[in-house]
């Protein structure tokens, strides 16, 4: 696992103190909630349509190495170009590359967790490209300043009036009314993908067979990203490619229900290659980026290969106490919430707190809700095992032979009760160890006499309150 500067314990504190971002996203992940479960009452057969899903996400990830060789040919096919990237920070500079080689200027992006993965706004600036974020929620949020904290509905933690607010600062007009608010956004939006030189999408499944990138949205901001623009480039996670269009639609059948409640959302649409000669419309290049980013270490470990069948549908993050709680900032990294703890220390780059996998409290309402059958609870346990193994944590070490060794335990017990029954002392000296972080938000009742010797005192006391007939 790659290390990371992160410390998810004291950004989870900062945000339960928040109280009105944790309103406002309470009212959000209920709504989203109720959303889902109406759709998947509707669906009597929810449970085999999930058990064909997990079959076709296992048969490819078993032939992971061959779908992407076809996916790469039938792209290239298709006239577009296929681009390969070991980590995140090479494939953003991959992009960068690809736009400035052709004198790009300005960007339009639709919604794509792998651009966040990447960093790629920051590296386009860097080299002097404009990129705009087109998804409603991803605009809110690229004018504010902020990033994304929930992997579907990036804005989740924003209220509209906050909302009204930045339109006010931003564009000099205002209104608390969800259509007229919306209507500032795309008045501003529509001159963008007008002279945007190039469009920005992700790719929710990528199909070998046909080199078709399939992409779900709601606002029809993808669409355009992917169709006005001359140049368009996909970006996608290796894992998302399947083999057939049959294969493609198995999935269509659980994504948008476990997602937004929905059938299919408004918008589905198929990219396949470059504009051919003879049409009137689309986009002259097509390039699509596949990036590792420690996937490939992964898709080889038999323990933690099942987080890639994941289809980022969001639903462990919505029924998660802990995600519900911090919201999805306070975990540092892209992707939040239960999924995210389980593959974001796998990433090589951003993979945020190691010890992510310890905010859990395993009471397993992610897996019941995954419509992909991962059993998230467990990968997390293995990731705790794993880091307990190379904690160099001294106090941990101190406790762990303490724990072994009885004798030595009941002695150190002894001295704490003697000296510090309490921890305080302890916690004092070693904030970040275990017993600190224990004890940041907590008051210790304080170490008691062993049981071992109160028993044959209570025995005593037992034996005389049943008038000696014990």
């Amino acid at each position: 696992m790659t290390k990371t500067a992160h410390d998810f314990a004291k950004a989870s504190a900062k945000a339960l103190g928040d109280r009105q971002s944790r309103a406002i996203l309470h009212k959000a992940i209920g709504h989203i909630r109720v959303l889902r479960q109406r759709s998947v009452n509707a669906m009597p057969d929810f449970a085999e349509r999930q058990a064909r899903a997990v079959a076709v996400r296992d048969k490819t990830l078993a032939k992971l190495p061959e779908l992407l060789e076809k996916l790469e040919a039938s792209v290239t096919a298709a006239g577009g170009r296929v681009h390969y990237a070991e980590t995140a920070e090479t494939a953003a500079k991959l992009v960068a590359g690809i736009l400035a080689e052709r004198g790009v200027r300005l960007v339009v992006k639709g919604k794509s967790m792998v651009s966040e993965e990447m960093g790629l706004n920051e590296v386009l600036e860097a080299a002097g490209i404009e990129a705009v974020e087109t998804d409603l929620g991803e605009y809110i949020i690229q004018l504010a300043g902020q990033r994304p904290s929930h992997i579907l509905a990036p804005a989740l933690h924003v209220s509209k009036e906050q909302v009204s607010d930045l339109f006010a600062r931003k564009f000099g007009r205002t209104s608390t009314d969800i259509p007229e608010m919306t209507r500032i956004a795309r008045d501003s939006l529509r001159q963008k993908f007008l002279a945007a030189d190039a469009g920005i999408t992700g790719c929710n499944i990528a199909i070998a067979e046909t080199g078709t990138v399939t992409v779900l949205e709601n606002e029809g901001n993808i669409r355009l990203s992917g169709s006005c623009p001359p140049i368009h480039i996909a970006l996608m996670t290796l894992e998302k490619v399947v083999e057939t269009l049959a294969d493609a639609a198995v999935v269509l059948d659980i994504l948008p229900p476990a997602a937004t409640g929905q059938t299919l959302p408004v918008h589905l649409s198929f990219f396949t290659g470059a504009r051919r000669e003879g049409e009137r419309d689309g986009p002259r290049e097509m390039h699509l980026v596949i990036l590792d980013n420690g996937r490939s270490d992964i898709l080889a470990d038999p323990k933690l290969r099942s987080i890639l069948r994941c289809i980022r549908c969001g639903a462990c993050l919505n029924v998660c106490p802990v995600y519900q709680s911090v919201g999805g900032h306070a975990y540092g990294t892209v992707y939040p919430g239960p999924m995210g703890s389980v593959i974001s220390p796998l990433l090589k780059d951003n993979p945020g707190d190691p010890r992510q996998p310890f905010a859990c409290t395993h009471c397993a309402a992610c897996s019941e809700a995954c419509p992909a059958g991962i059993d998230h609870p467990a990968l997390l346990q293995e990731l705790r095992r794993r880091v307990s193994e190379t904690e160099t944590d001294l106090p941990v070490a101190a406790f762990n032979l303490l724990a072994r060794h009885p004798l030595l335990f009941g002695g150190a017990a002894a001295v704490g009760r003697l000296f510090d029954p309490k921890l305080r002392e302890v916690a004092a000296v070693a904030p970040d160890a275990p017993v600190g972080r224990f004890l940041r938000c907590r008051e210790f009742p304080g170490l008691a006499r062993p049981f071992s010797r109160r028993f044959k005192a209570l025995a005593r006391r037992l034996k005389r309150l049943q008038g000696g007939r014990a």
